[in-house]
């Protein structure tokens, strides 16, 4: 099988976790009505919440995970792979939590977890501050995943800056699919998402799936939406725009191979040493 239809849920998470569960059942069910067998949720599908000691009172391990429960039992019901996008989860202690990616089976179990690489640590121009590193630990391995339409490699909003892992779950770990449920803010995404995205399917000739969260949350942070999917050439062949919903796209693996065969670019590497040549004198 080469094509298979894939949909991207696009949410506005607030602080219920009972809220965004209702939303994530209705949005997924229109999915899979629209004949999607993999759908996607973006980041931090089960609460937005910026305040972490309410946070933490509220999440639970993985076992406990109110989402993750219902996400499962809708993929066997509907019978689609479901790609939640991330779940906050209490890992160790419980006084961090993993920003953890999970793929569920039609059969309902779980078919990979990814817990999200690079942490959002940084202050932007406008003033607000993000520190993903105070409640959230790394993960440390790249993920991939055998569907039986793909090879999916899995990442997570910020991951989307760091293009070596990219083509390290392209080359290395031949992933035809990459996927980039995410939670981005509007000042970067409105300067770097669609170019981040267009450019990691350009340098892997994959498919990239991102999922996104959209608009003015409980919370008070807004967040761009815009969830895409993007062909092997870069071009944008589906695109939400700012409120919840659902986009379809028909994707066809064989592209991956197609482009990869017009531009060959992941067997092109070269090894090289860096020289410092030092300061030119005036």
């Amino acid at each position: 099988m080469s094509t298979f239809r894939a949909a991207l849920v696009q949410m506005t998470s607030s602080r219920s976790v009972a809220d965004n569960v209702a939303t994530l059942d209705r949005l997924v069910r229109a999915a899979a009505a629209g004949g999607a067998t993999y759908v996607q949720t973006p980041e931090t599908t089960g609460i937005m919440d910026e305040d972490p000691q309410r946070l933490f009172e509220t999440l639970t391990d993985e076992a406990g995970d109110a989402v993750l429960a219902h996400g499962r039992r809708l993929a066997r019901e509907l019978g689609i792979h479901l790609h939640i996008g991330s779940l906050a989860i209490k890992v160790g202690d419980g006084t961090k939590a993993a920003n953890r990616a999970f793929v569920i089976a039609p059969s309902g179990e779980i078919a990979a977890r990814y817990d999200k690489i690079h942490l959002f640590d940084v202050q932007l121009a406008d003033g607000q501050v993000y520190r993903e590193s105070a409640r959230y630990v790394a993960g440390a391995e790249a993920v991939t995943v055998d569907l039986p339409f793909a090879r999916f490699g899995l990442a997570i909003c910020y991951d989307l800056r760091f293009p070596h892992l990219f083509r390290t779950l392209a080359k290395e770990g031949g992933a035809e699919v990459l996927t980039v449920p995410a939670a981005f803010t509007k000042p970067t995404g409105e300067a770097h998402w669609h170019t981040l995205l267009r450019a990691r399917a350009i340098e892997t000739g994959c498919w990239v799936l991102a999922a996104a969260q959209a608009g003015l949350h409980e919370n008070g942070r807004e967040t761009y939406g815009h969830s895409v999917v993007i062909d092997p050439w870069g071009r944008v062949v589906a695109e939400a725009g700012i409120e919840p919903g659902v986009i379809f796209a028909d994707v066809d693996t064989a592209e991956v191979a197609a482009v990869r065969g017009r531009v060959p670019s992941l067997v092109h590497d070269r090894p090289f040493e860096l020289r410092a040549a030092g300061r030119v004198a005036p």
